[in-house]
């Protein structure tokens, strides 16, 4: 079967979109399937088209940004091209693309699947809430021309107003979820460039320093957390500097980061390789997720520390909170409340034994090829309808 994957970003920027999206895409590559991405060529270092792990890239310019989207000129003619020439097409929202593309699959006779990441929230402002409106518009264009809407969970596609429109169209395929073995090597220089040299409890973050990830939270909760437990220290996976319409929001906080850094408690790590982070949850005793809003939908970091034993407090959003509740192995704070988070990660810390879970069943039920057959089989029964 041949495959076109459609996302505004992909590698090498680093999201959890671009996570999965890479990892589906080489699992269905490796069951025999024809693999090609359509994105954004948002960084000119990288190849126009290239093939990466079975999987064919084709990347087109960028004319200009529009807040954390991007135009490009050339995206129609590719499309057109790049539609005709697969079996299925499918589309990762949210993507200002996307009904484009749908519309395209429907006139070409080609099944579109569609998997709803996440909810649009940008910050505040004239022009974002015009950007919103747009996007907005055209991922309810695409939901109409597409076939299905795949989503993680039917936790989120309840709690989510767009998926409510489409409940009849839903179903859900649990994320892939997977990280190499940890190498000594990493494990080593991670220790050395966190300094934490066997300081307890260490709490980790791994995402980008943005505010619907809710950093804020995590520092507002961090003095009671170091008055239960003096020792404890946060390290910090993932782009803090330049991270696209964050710099406002990292400069209001660097004075509170700043003095946990003197203090020795905050260490940033930037953006780890797949093998160092890896080490970076064993060397965790609790990961948190405080995220603040629906551009969060599940957190597969979550998975990857339970992976490795390690529990999480998250966010009480629709579903963020689904792996704690899934697997048990950790807890859930309400949304943006400090002194909950605060209360929430103490109690894990308190108590580790009673989240231990079962890493073992964790990885299993989350591995690539679980989520590519669950894709595979969609794809096919849409291709057969159509027949």
């Amino acid at each position: 079967m041949k495959i076109l994957q459609v996302l505004t970003y992909y590698r090498p920027h680093t999201s959890g979109l671009t996570i999965y999206v890479e990892r589906l895409s080489r699992a269905l590559a490796v069951r025999g399937h024809e693999v090609t991405v359509l994105t954004s060529h948002f960084d000119p270092t990288t190849p126009r088209d290239e093939v990466v792990d079975g999987v064919r890239v084709v990347r087109i310019p960028v004319a200009a940004r529009v807040s954390k989207g991007v135009l490009m000129p050339g995206f129609g003619f590719a499309a057109n091209r790049l539609v005709r020439a697969h079996d299925v097409v499918h589309l990762h929202l949210p993507q200002f693309d996307a009904a484009g593309v749908a519309l395209r699959a429907r006139v070409f006779g080609k099944p579109a699947v569609l998997t709803y990441h996440c909810d649009l929230q940008l910050p505040p402002g004239i022009g974002n809430r015009a950007v919103n409106l747009v996007v907005h518009t055209m991922n309810h264009i695409a939901a109409i021309a597409s076939r299905r809407i795949v989503t993680y969970t039917r936790d989120f596609a309840d709690g989510s107003p767009f998926l409510r429109r489409y409940s009849t169209k839903v179903d859900t395929i649990l994320p892939p979820v997977e990280l190499p073995a940890a190498d000594a090597d990493s494990a080593r220089r991670l220790a050395a460039v966190a300094k934490v040299n066997g300081r307890h409890p260490v709490i980790g973050m791994a995402a980008r320093f943005a505010s619907e990830k809710g950093v804020e939270v995590l520092l507002d909760a961090l003095p009671r957390v170091i008055e239960s437990h003096p020792g404890t220290t946060v390290l910090f996976a993932g782009q803090h500097r330049d991270v696209m319409g964050e710099q406002r929001y990292l400069e209001r906080l660097a004075p509170t980061v700043e003095a946990l850094q003197r203090a020795g408690r905050w260490h940033f790590l930037d953006t780890l390789t797949p093998a160092e982070m890896a080490a970076f949850f064993p060397s965790l005793d609790l990961l948190v997720v405080p995220s603040l809003n629906r551009t969060e939908s599940f957190g597969l970091v979550q998975i990857e520390a339970m992976m490795n034993g390690v529990p999480v407090v998250a966010s009480n959003l629709p579903g963020v909170r689904q792996p704690v509740s899934i697997t048990g192995m950790g807890a859930v704070a309400e949304i943006g409340d400090a002194d909950d988070l605060a209360a929430r990660m103490i109690e894990v810390l308190d108590d580790p034994d009673r989240f231990a879970g079962d890493p073992a069943e964790v990885a299993r039920r989350f591995t690539p090829d679980t989520c590519a057959a669950g894709y595979e089989g969609l794809f096919e029964s849409l291709r057969a309808a159509a027949r």
